[in-house]
């Protein structure tokens, strides 16, 4: 019997990093709203008292970055100047400026087109150099590793019961961590749970703990803790100050929080701001998608997808399926049904995934992946019956 932990963590929507991450996703839809086909890549930083949105934007839309900003504070809840930053008591800096020239001719005719290739979705080049990772398992039915599930979980749960006013003197800043302990590759219970969560100033430190272990953990974690478990409330103290009063934010991050609380890979880059061209974004999004269809077809209890690309090219310079000894079938079969029925070519993603819309502000916080509140594309098991008959051929051969 081999027993492990596995710890993950999450931060709330008032995160300051996630509050970057918002504001630069929100950016992106406001393009995409209005020109699908508009090329971005906004980054943003968050302090007290202001906020500088810049990048590359290359676009027909007219947006107002300084509107879009402060209307992300109001919906986060950021709505009083004591908070540290507020809509009405901040300045927000706009630098974002057209993408390179240098870039733009590299990705919107790719080497093959330029090499002779008619191929329509051979046209759009790799936004980028890079390498991505999708993951999904069995483990639960979001089909992600159980502490990522939780550690979200808690932190929406932190954010619900301050909206609703079951816990009023919260504040939008938070934290969440949890540990599971696995047995033989299995989850068996949560070991510790750790929650760093922003208040009122008159808030009694010992009322807070109680009010969060009743509100917040033992609703979502019912059934995962036992007589062992051990839970941790603001460790610290006192936490009146905190948002981009307390630090700084950009976007990119949490990027482990993004994906899989790290029991997956994961190539380095982040997700929000970028429009889809950009293979960061697209084709970590593509390799879950296939990740997803191969566990939902039962093809193996856990697998990885990883994809290599070079900026200019469309189709990926190198792709890999690891399955960690879960799989059904030959490994070599599913490979081969892999290249067969899902096109890695950025044209192809976008196009089968539908990403030139403006989707992606509600995925800046609580993570990209196993979202079934959300239903993106990446998340449907669409390809499982081609699967299973691509894989059936190749066994039966």
């Amino acid at each position: 019997m081999v027993r492990k932990l596995i710890t993950a963590e999450s931060v709330t929507e008032g995160h300051p990093d996630k509050l970057a991450d918002r504001i630069s996703d929100a950016v992106l839809d406001a393009v995409l709203a209005q020109d699908p086909y508009g090329r971005v890549a906004c980054e943003t930083f968050v302090m007290q008292g202001l906020i500088v949105v810049g990048g590359e934007v290359t676009t027909t839309a007219c947006f107002d970055p300084g509107r879009i900003a402060r209307r992300v504070l109001a919906d986060v809840g950021y709505v009083k100047p004591e908070y540290g930053i507020a809509p009405d008591a901040c300045a927000v800096a706009n630098l974002i400026r057209q993408q390179s020239p240098d870039i733009a001719q590299a990705v919107l005719r790719s080497q093959e087109a330029k090499a002779g290739s008619t191929d329509p979705r051979d046209v759009l080049g790799a936004g980028d150099q890079g390498i991505m990772f999708g993951y999904a398992t069995t483990e639960t039915p979001e089909r992600m590793p159980l502490p990522i599930v939780l550690a979200h979980k808690l932190a929406k749960r932190l954010a619900q019961v301050r909206k609703d006013g079951s816990l009023p003197y919260l504040r939008p800043d938070g934290k969440t961590q949890v540990t599971v302990e696995y047995e033989d590759g299995r989850p068996i219970r949560v070991h510790t749970v750790l929650l760093a969560a922003q208040h009122a100033e008159d808030v009694d430190l010992e009322q807070l703990r109680e009010d969060l272990k009743k509100y917040v953990v033992e609703p979502v974690l019912d059934g995962w803790m036992d007589e062992e478990t051990r839970v941790f409330v603001n460790t610290s103290g006192r936490f009146v100050i905190g948002g981009p009063a307390s630090d700084t934010g950009m976007t990119g991050r949490k990027i482990i929080a993004d994906t899989y609380g790290g029991y997956g890979s994961h190539g380095g880059g982040a997700f929000s701001g970028k429009d889809p061209t950009k293979v960061d974004r697209s084709a970590s999004y593509y390799a879950r998608y296939v990740a997803v269809n191969l566990v939902a077809a039962g093809l193996a209890e856990e697998c990885e997808i990883q994809v290599a690309y070079a900026i200019g090219r469309a189709r990926p310079l190198a792709l890999n399926v690891e399955t960690f000894g879960t799989e059904k079938v030959p490994l070599a079969a599913l490979r081969r049904a892999v290249e067969e029925l899902f096109d890695f070519r950025p044209a192809a993603i976008i196009e089968e995934l539908d990403l030139r819309r403006p989707i992606y502000e509600p995925f800046s916080c609580y993570g990209h992946f196993g979202r079934l509140d959300l239903d993106p594309p990446w998340e449907r098991p669409a390809k499982v019956e081609p699967l299973l008959r691509a894989v059936g051929a190749r066994v039966r051969g």
